[in-house]
């Protein structure tokens, strides 16, 4: 189903591949904001990779950044979040795979997502992977998710002021309004 576009002035997404430098190009993006950065992680711990990932990200990021941990729930976040603020959001991918893996509808978890960040008081910088450009999954949960995360991306592309591509750590400039 077809979904309105309104565009956010306040919605920035920056798009890239695995390990592209999307977070840490994000990162720069918000700290050059002089808010107050907040970010907002989706990622679980769930084995030793995604620990080190973690951990990793967190090493990037100094003692200035709030950290507000939401697998699924981020409304709640967003919406209480104010002017003073600038939120990453990191990552869109993760967060539909844990929507996706507990029966969430997508669709209507974006519509909501998508209306809490337009009438949020902070600026969101939203951080999702581009997974289009590689072969055909075999499997069809692998095909569906793929098709899911494109939807999620287009919505959020139309939604967004500025649109970013990361390849090789530099930024392609998609959409800049």
């Amino acid at each position: 189903m077809e979904q309105p576009i309104h565009n956010m002035s306040k919605l920035t997404l920056i798009l890239g591949g695995a390990s592209s430098g999307k977070s840490a190009y994000a990162e720069r993006l918000v700290l050059a904001s002089e808010k107050q950065p907040v970010y907002l992680a989706t990622a679980q711990v769930l084995d030793e990779e995604m620990t080190r990932k973690i951990s990793k990200h967190r090493l990037r990021r100094g003692p200035e950044w709030v950290l507000v941990e939401a697998p699924i729930h981020l409304s709640p976040v967003l919406a209480k979040a104010n002017t003073k603020q600038i939120i990453l959001l990191d990552c869109l991918t993760l967060w539909l795979s844990n929507l996706m893996e507990a029966g969430q509808d997508v669709e209507a978890a974006t519509t909501i997502l998508l209306t809490t960040i337009e009438n949020s008081s902070a600026e969101v910088i939203a951080v999702s992977n581009e997974i289009g450009l590689g072969l055909v999954p075999s499997s069809a949960l692998g095909r569906k998710f793929r098709d899911a995360q494109g939807l999620l991306n287009q919505r959020f592309a139309a939604a967004a002021h500025n649109v970013s591509f990361i390849a090789a750590g530099l930024p392609l400039h998609l959409k800049a309004q």
